[in-house]
């Protein structure tokens, strides 16, 4: 039995394959066992099993080889088509899954790509479902407009034409378009419009918010308070901007991280902030999506209520006692 171990990705192995690195820490092993191990489910990278060998890795991940396998994953969550014509399509995001592929993973084949499904691979496949056909030739195209982070569940919309794509944008754009969020966070906060300006790398490879507005976008998020709990808060956050990571990163700049956050739980050159509520994943959930049918022009409106990890994170929450 091969010992555990926790690896952390540092700059000279960042670009390398999992499996690389593993080769190289477990010199013992060749490249075909190298490869069973982490098929039968003997990795994670953060909290999320890898079984793809492949995986390039990125610095600072955090890679566990363990001496067991981990046990079968339960069937994820459904994706849930809420709305589907000829022109948009809008569903339920589950967590735990990628809104879309990146770039350098479209020439994946569909074996690869079956280890790490994306919303953006799983949906056509729902469509040709719900559309009552056999699938023949290429899947529905879909047009992407926006996205929210793997971690974070919620309503995501898709256009299916070139029309859709184009007004859809247009009303992104024109921040027109209702997003609201609900998050969970330690400590008590008071409702607020909180605006800055955000850049790409406020110093330590990270996005974050700078004083010189020429540098970056200006982001804005208006927060309100759902529910005081004892020792935490439910927020609803509306994006009037949309900028990436936007929520995430105002919450922690105000010294209130999301429960669960991994990435934003940290001042630039400063250990992670604890993290004691016990989140099951990162405490982000798209409750609400609005806009207006890019060719109709009939007002569309969707919410979607706390997934039931969320829920029952909440409820533990609700029970704390007020330190």
């Amino acid at each position: 039995m091969l010992p555990a171990q926790t690896i952390t990705i540092e700059t000279t192995l960042a670009g390398k394959t999992l499996a690389a690195v593993l080769r190289m820490r477990l010199p013992s092993q060749t490249w075909s066992q190298i490869q069973r191990l982490v098929q039968s489910r003997h990795v994670r990278i953060g909290s999320d099993l890898c079984l793809d060998p492949a995986r390039r890795l990125k610095e600072g991940d955090v890679i566990e080889f363990l001496a067991t396998s981990l046990p079968r994953p339960r069937q994820p969550e459904q994706t849930t088509i809420r709305f589907l014509d000829a022109h948009v399509v809008v569903v339920e995001k589950p967590a735990g899954i990628p809104t879309v592929r990146h770039p350098s993973e479209r020439v994946w084949t569909s074996e690869r790509k079956a280890l790490s499904p994306t919303l953006e691979d799983i949906v056509p496949k729902l469509i040709v479902q719900e559309e009552g056909r056999t699938q023949k030739g290429p899947l529905p195209r879909l047009r992407v407009v926006h996205r929210i982070d793997k971690e974070t569940s919620g309503l995501v919309v898709f256009a299916r034409t070139v029309v859709a794509e184009a007004e859809l944008g247009r009303q992104f754009r024109k921040h027109t378009v209702v997003r609201r969020y609900l998050a969970v966070i330690p400590g008590h906060l008071e409702p607020q419009k909180i605006v800055s300006v955000l850049v790409r790398d406020r110093g330590d490879g990270r996005r974050g918010s700078t004083t010189i507005a020429e540098l970056g976008k200006e982001a804005i998020t208006h927060v309100e308070v759902v529910e005081r709990l004892p020792v935490h808060t439910l927020l609803s956050c509306r994006l009037e901007t949309g900028r990436t990571h936007q929520i995430r990163i105002h919450l922690a700049e105000l010294g209130h991280p999301l429960c669960g956050e991994k990435v934003y739980n940290r001042k630039p050159g400063q250990p992670a902030n604890p993290d004691s509520s016990g989140a099951p994943r990162m405490a982000l959930h798209a409750a609400e999506l609005g806009f207006e049918h890019p060719v109709t022009g009939k007002t569309m409106h969707w919410t979607m209520p706390l997934p039931a990890d969320l829920q029952s994170f909440l409820n533990r929450l609700r029970g704390q006692a007020p330190k």
